[in-house]
C-alpha cells in the first residue's frame, strides 16, 4: 500500500500556493507510505537551462562543486537538504556521462528544462519539512509515499522515478512481470538504476514516448504490456496523466474545480485544498487514461 497524489493548476491564481497544497496532500497520505517520500515540481521551462536534480548521498556539497569544475564553467548549485539543484547550459549527455564517471557517488534523480525531483527515505512528513516543499511554487506537481514491498528502503527505492527529460512516474500497485520487461528494454537501450518495479513503468513510458508515442496512447498500450494492479500518475512538462489498471483494485479519486485538478489515493489528502468541498469529486474509471 502506498499513497499517491497530484496537482494541476488550470490558472495562475495558485502557482505561489502549489508546494503548500502538494505538502499537504503528502502529510494526508503518510498513513499509507511511512517508510519513504518523494515529489516532483513542474515550473515554466527555460529555453536555455537543464535542471539536473541530484542526490548527494555522502558526498559534501563543496566537495561535488570541485569536482564539476573541472569539466563545466558556469555552475550555479542550489541546496536542498541532501540534495542540490544544478542549473547549466550544458545538454543532458553530457551532463549524465559527467556524473557517472567522475563523480559515481552521487545519484542523478531527475532532470529537464521544468522539473525539480527531491526524495528521500523517512517519514514523509519529516521529508516533506526536510526539503521545505510548501515554499516551491509552480504550475503543477505529483508526489508518493511508499510502503516498501518488494524492494529495498532506499533513496533509489523511491518514488518518482523519472527515466527521461522532464518525465515522471509515481505509482500504487505492483507489477507482475517487470523483470521480463526490464529485460526487453534494456536491450532496446534503457537503462536502470533499482530493482524497483516502478522504474521499470516510468522506462516504459519513456521508451514508448522516444518512439514518438504520445502519453496517452503510451498508457493505453500499457494495459497490455504491463501486467499487474496499479494506479499511475505520469507526469510531464505539459501537465499529467492517470491510469488505474482495467481491475481498478487500487483506488484513487479526483477533485476538479475552475482552478485546478488534484488526484489522490484518497479524498483526506484534498481535504485542505480551496474550494474543493464545491469540486467536481469522481472516482476514474477502471482502464481509461485521463490527462491534464
Amino acid at each position: 500500500m502506498c499513497g499517491i497524489v497530484g496537482i494541476y493548476l488550470k490558472t495562475k491564481k495558485y502557482e505561489k500556493h502549489l508546494g503548500k497544497f502538494l505538502s499537504g496532500m503528502l502529510d494526508g497520505m503518510a498513513t499509507r507510505g511511512p517508510d519513504s517520500a518523494g515529489f516532483a515540481i513542474y515550473t515554466k521551462e527555460n529555453k536555455n537551462i537543464f535542471k539536473y536534480s541530484i542526490c548527494l548521498n555522502d558526498l559534501k556539497e563543496n566537495n561535488f562543486k570541485k569536482k564539476l569544475s573541472k569539466f563545466i564553467k558556469k555552475i550555479k548549485l542550489t541546496s536542498y537538504a541532501d540534495h542540490v539543484v544544478l542549473e547549466t547550459n550544458e545538454k543532458p549527455t553530457k551532463i549524465i556521462d559527467l556524473l557517472k564517471k567522475e563523480v559515481p557517488e552521487v545519484s542523478l534523480v531527475g532532470y529537464g528544462k521544468s522539473i525539480n525531483i527531491f526524495k528521500q527515505t523517512g517519514n514523509p512528513k519529516d521529508v516533506v519539512k526536510k526539503f521545505k516543499l510548501s515554499s516551491f511554487s509552480g504550475t503543477h506537481g505529483i508526489g508518493h509515499t511508499r510502503m516498501a514491498t518488494e524492494s529495498a528502503i532506499t533513496t533509489q527505492g523511491s518514488h518518482p522515478y523519472s527515466t527521461s527529460e522532464d518525465e515522471c512516474l509515481v505509482h500504487n500497485g505492483s507489477l507482475s512481470n517487470h523483470n521480463n520487461v526490464r529485460r526487453s528494454l534494456i536491450k532496446d537501450g534503457q537503462n536502470f538504476n533499482s530493482e524497483n518495479d516502478t522504474e521499470v513503468a516510468a522506462g516504459y513510458i519513456s521508451n514508448q514516448i522516444s518512439k514518438g508515442k504520445g502519453l496517452e496512447t503510451t498508457l493505453k498500450n500499457s494495459l497490455k504490456d504491463l501486467d499487474g494492479f496499479y494506479t499511475f500518475i505520469a507526469g510531464t512538462k505539459d501537465g499529467f496523466a492517470l491510469l488505474r489498471d482495467e481491475i481498478a483494485c487500487k483506488p484513487a479519486v479526483v477533485a476538479e474545480t475552475k482552478d485546478y485538478v488534484a488526484v489522490a489515493s484518497e479524498f483526506q489528502a484534498m481535504a485542505h485544498l480551496p474550494n474543493v468541498n464545491s469540486a467536481k469529486i469522481f472516482e476514474p474509471k477502471p482502464g481509461v487514461v485521463y490527462h491534464w
